[in-house]
């Protein structure tokens, strides 16, 4: 669909020129347009526009309330309402949440159960991105308090405080309605996180692609992409990289200025950072969904690699001398223009430079730099080459401490050497893969990268219960919250057809309390 390249093509221009390739793999939420329709309640009454923007008083620190609120933004679409039902409440996480509406409409499983169960859908936006700050810049003194626990604690403090703009908004507290939350990728981790540590908050929840189990050395994103990803691209993929990590354990640095140089790329001085750049084509797969076709970025770059004078290689590849050579040109005819614009290849990819403005701009409503203040103290999901005998698309020259060493560039003030996010904290806190709470519904995809941090990932094996059911269809990441990509791939439909099902089922048990 057409949406779905010029979002493609939105989010590649977005994410040109970011040193640290892990951040164009973000677990974020895909992006919908905004619908453009005005919209009108069951009553036939004319609602505002669903980009119209709410603001709520939120706590700045919820362990000292003496520190006053700040204004987080959220938007509503009240349009199925009936009173007694549901409020449907999401945050899009770690992202600018205007632009997001789509998800309080029904071209998104949020507006779905509103429809079906005559709720009101809200989206709030996440402390510390876009315009909801409790201060006015990014410091590392400042995002002290973006942590999961304040995040979940906004989410309690909304749902119990908030006097919503509906009619009748006032007397929809949990306890005299039912909350549901929903959240996709983090924001989907966060909801299975806050049905651990808030339980009884929300009646039901429906977690997308959620990614629950906080993991540092998570070179199991590329598990999912070398699995379903074309395999002759795949196998020339695989032999350029064990040509570079080959090169580097002999420390051929004449054979790797070489290489850097078929990819135009020769201006790099440090290895790593030309490994983390062949990790870019492999980030494009994130942004795949059913309804994407052979133009999408990833595919034009397998094209290049596998298509010969209009013949398709076999699954083996054209072998490692073609692979280089055209690899390197597609970076050097199309790819490389698409990533870095006019700038040169150390200043646009280099990660060693601390004084340019990546690292040092401290202005808000930069998610790049929110994002990785989580990522170096609690998540990890270090985007990395994997351990000696697995197959790699990626070089093992990433290693963790190729992020870490970047946690100091971008907070020098909080990090004076390189810090191991404290993964196992979090996992203990809220449960990771060991979470087990009534009335949440899993939703995921064989062929999202982020599976392998999802209740679904490879070994795991856990239950698919009536009370927290799982779900996986053959989607990519968050798919099942796209209305569209049911139509395209029947997998997916099952999946909401599923969620809708439950969401049913646990709303006809629930009771008010107050």
């Amino acid at each position: 669909m057409m949406w779905a390249l010029a979002s493609l093509l939105l989010a590649g221009l977005a994410r040109a020129a970011i040193p640290n390739a892990m951040l164009r793999g973000m677990p974020s939420l895909p992006k919908l347009p905004v619908p453009e329709r005005s919209i009108t309640s069951l009553n036939g009454t004319a609602l505002p526009p669903i980009t119209t923007v709410y603001y709520f008083d939120q706590l700045i620190d919820h362990n000292n309330p003496d520190l006053g609120t700040f204004q987080q933004r959220y938007w509503m679409n009240w349009e199925f309402y009936e009173p007694s039902g549901p409020i449907i409440l999401m945050t899009p996480g770690e992202a600018d949440a205007d632009g997001y509406e789509a998800y309080i409409t029904n071209e998104t499983i949020n507006g779905l159960i509103a429809q079906q169960q005559n709720g009101a859908a809200v989206l709030i936006e996440h402390r510390f991105f876009g315009y909801s700050n409790p201060y006015d810049n990014l410091t590392s003194q400042s995002l002290a308090l973006l942590t999961i626990q304040q995040a979940i604690d906004d989410l309690e403090y909304f749902a119990n405080t908030a006097d919503l703009p509906m009619p009748g908004g006032d007397a929809v507290k949990p306890g005299q309605a039912p909350w549901i939350l929903i959240g996709g990728s983090y924001s989907g981790a966060l909801t299975g996180w806050t049905m651990v540590n808030k339980p009884e908050l929300f009646w039901a929840a429906y977690a997308s692609s959620a990614v629950v189990e906080a993991i540092t050395d998570y070179y199991g994103y590329f598990t999912p992409v070398r699995e379903y990803m074309p395999q002759n691209c795949s196998s020339d993929v695989q032999a350029v990289i064990a040509y570079l990590d080959g090169m580097y354990a002999a420390n051929d640095t004449t054979g790797i200025q070489t290489l850097k140089e078929a990819f135009g790329l020769g201006d790099i001085v440090h290895v790593d950072d030309f490994a983390s750049a062949l990790q870019y084509n492999l980030f494009d797969w994130q942004s795949l969904q059913p309804d994407v076709g052979p133009g999408a970025t990833f595919f034009e770059f397998c094209d290049a690699l596998e298509v010969k004078d209009g013949v398709n290689a076999g699954p083996e590849g054209w072998g490692l001398e073609n692979a280089i050579y055209s690899w390197g040109n597609f970076w050097n005819t199309t790819y490389y223009s698409y990533v870095c614009g006019t700038e040169d290849a150390e200043t646009c990819l280099g990660t060693y430079d601390m004084s340019q403005s990546y690292w040092t701009n401290v202005a808000v409503n930069n998610a790049y730099r929110s994002w990785f203040w989580m990522v170096c103290n609690q998540v990890g999901w270090y985007q990395v080459g994997p351990p000696e005998g697995q197959p790699a698309i990626v070089s093992r020259i990433l290693q963790p401490i190729y992020e870490e060493r970047q946690c100091v560039n971008m907070f020098p003030q909080a990090f004076a050497y390189p810090p191991e996010p404290t993964t196992s904290q979090t996992d203990m806190m809220y449960d990771g893969w060991n979470l087990n709470v009534p009335r949440l519904f899993f939703a995921n995809g064989l062929r999202d990268p982020w599976r392998e941090a999802t209740v679904s990932a490879d070994g795991l094996f856990k239950a698919n219960t009536t009370s927290m059911p799982i779900y996986e269809g053959d989607g990519f990441h968050c798919s099942d919250l796209i209305v569209e990509n049911a139509i395209v791939d029947s997998t997916i439909a099952v999946v909401q057809e599923a969620g809708l099902m439950y969401m049913k089922e646990w709303l006809a048990e629930w009771t008010p309390s107050t």
